[in-house]
């Protein structure tokens, strides 16, 4: 057998529990749906970052934020290796298109790791609003209808507004359609060599202009989230005031008259109809593959950076990211020829750093040395045994983990001018995390025993560049002073994680 291909599928801020193969009652995903049932769906996979950036350098580095250092938008480009640049190496042609959103200064952090930069942010040097994609617009007399982008001018009167409406822009041209036609005649230019893309789709990011087609799908008086109008008075300050923020929401396309939940449910419609936007695209790279014959010789992955509220929990979009599953928890489904099962759920916790190096394992490339994230291997041929013990997101000063039932927030006391804040929810008894036991003498064992685990986990992970452990050159003479030991290092000058100071096979004489 030839070697695996790889087509990594992310949609943005797509929240875990917003497909129908998921047992949402609304959203229309016929694509996702039966692309689960023809591999398996981790039910608990997390993100490490509930922004855009931090998120995607962890998913391409298959590093925690803590240790790349990235927790903003955009910034100076890495010295991390990444996925696109292991594949290049060992004889993949690489590409990637769409909202790739990653650091671009000077230039696009992947814009020499890949043959082909379809982003349709930027260029590679980091010039912004004038890529490919816009001119490809500008050629046709479309670039004012640009839906994916910053445009206030047609759309609304906010940078990215929050409210919704059908998009003017033709469907053949969207963002979503040009970023998957590249991909595809990338595919077919030499069909000799093995690929790995990666397709990053706006949607169902803000602003919420889908195609009509879509948009008419749902009625107009659907059904608002059922959390909508929750209570938030066992939320941290931070998240009262986004909640606050949104029931004073001005809405864009408000009609004389509307009500605050007549926008809601407008802007509820648009989060669906982009949705099923993206199932219909991603449907389109499915029947390609299968149309080519590279069905059987290809690993997709369908997954998001991290989640969203859209309305959910009373908040519009995103921030705070760190209080909620609904923006910590990812999709993530795999189709691996001849190994995954299909129709499976796994629940065991995965994180979006565990998919660059079991791409590596699956595509028999030499391990990726400098990942955190760990092999899924055998999560996806089907075994249920727990990959890791707790699944954590991460801020600079608020950590999000989920261990077995409970999902735990750390807030650091300065955030709040000294106050003891943080959240704990049951989520078996309390799946919607309305009762927070942070406070609740009851569970205070539970509170001491996930700072210890998130201690530990924040010990373990961390890299190091100036560990104690050594390997022996053997090419060296016998003993030369300060020569006889060398230290192996990885791009970003650390240690490859085997040799980690964590790794008590190099490291037991330093305890």
């Amino acid at each position: 057998m030839s070697k695996y291909n790889v087509l990594m599928v992310l949609a943005d801020q797509h929240h875990a529990g917003l497909m129908g193969c998921a047992g949402h009652p609304q959203v229309i995903t016929p694509n996702i749906d039966a692309f689960a049932e023809s591999g398996i769906r981790f039910d608990q996979a997390y993100a490490q970052n509930p922004i855009c950036t931090p998120s995607r350098v962890s998913i391409l580095s298959g590093q925690y934020c803590h240790n790349h250092g990235y927790y903003g938008l955009s910034g100076r480009a890495p010295r991390l290796d990444n996925l696109f640049r292991h594949f290049k190496r060992n004889g993949y042609r690489t590409a990637g298109y769409g909202k790739l959103h990653l650091p671009e200064s000077p230039e696009s952090w992947i814009a020499d790791d890949v043959d082909e930069f379809g982003d349709t942010y930027e260029t590679c040097d980091g010039e912004r609003g004038t890529t490919e994609y816009f001119r490809y617009l500008e050629e046709r007399g479309l670039r004012e209808w640009e839906d994916s982008y910053h445009n206030p001018w047609n759309y609304g009167k906010n940078t990215i507004s929050l409210d919704a409406q059908p998009t003017r822009m033709p469907y053949e041209h969207t963002h979503e359609m040009w970023s998957t036609r590249k991909a595809m005649d990338f595919i077919e230019a030499d069909p000799n060599r093995p690929f790995c893309i990666q397709i990053s789709m706006q949607k169902p990011h803000h602003p919420l202009l889908p195609v009509q087609k879509f948009w008419d799908l749902y009625p107009d008086d659907l059904n608002l989230p059922s959390t909508i109008g929750n209570d938030a008075s066992h939320r941290p300050p931070h998240f009262q005031e986004a909640v606050r923020q949104f029931r004073s929401l001005q809405w864009d396309y408000a009609r004389e008259g509307e009500s605050f939940e007549d926008g809601a449910r407008r802007a509820w419609k648009g989060t669906l109809a982009c949705v099923t936007q993206v199932d219909d695209v991603f449907g389109k790279l499915l029947r390609f593959l299968e149309e080519k014959g590279l069905s059987e010789n290809t690993i997709v992955i369908y997954g998001s950076d991290h989640g969203c509220y859209h309305g959910m929990h009373g908040i519009s979009e995103k921030a705070p990211g760190i209080c909620s599953d609904n923006v910590c928890r990812v999709p993530m489904i795999w189709r691996v020829p001849g190994v995954t099962p299909k129709g499976m759920v796994c629940d065991q916790l995965v994180e979006n750093i565990d998919m660059t190096p079991t791409l590596a394992e699956l595509c028999g490339l030499p391990s990726f040395d400098s990942a955190d994230g760990l092999d899924m291997t055998e999560l996806l041929r089907g075994h249920d045994q727990p990959l890791r013990d707790v699944a954590v997101t991460e801020n600079v000063w608020s950590k999000s983990m989920r261990w077995g039932k409970w999902r735990f927030v750390h807030y650091q006391p300065e955030h709040f001018d000294g106050a003891d804040v943080g959240e704990l929810y049951d989520l078996e008894a309390d799946p919607e995390e309305t009762i927070n036991l942070y406070s609740d003498p009851k569970h205070a064992d539970q509170v001491v025993t996930c700072r210890r685990l998130l201690l530990e986990w924040m010990i373990r992970t961390l890299r190091s560049s100036t560990g104690q452990e050594t390997v022996k050159n053997e090419n060296l003479p016998n003993y030369t002073k300060g020569m006889h030991f060398t230290y192996p290092i990885c791009e970003d000058g650390r240690l490859p994680t085997p040799l980690q100071p964590r790794n008590k096979r190099y490291n037991t004489m330093y305890l």
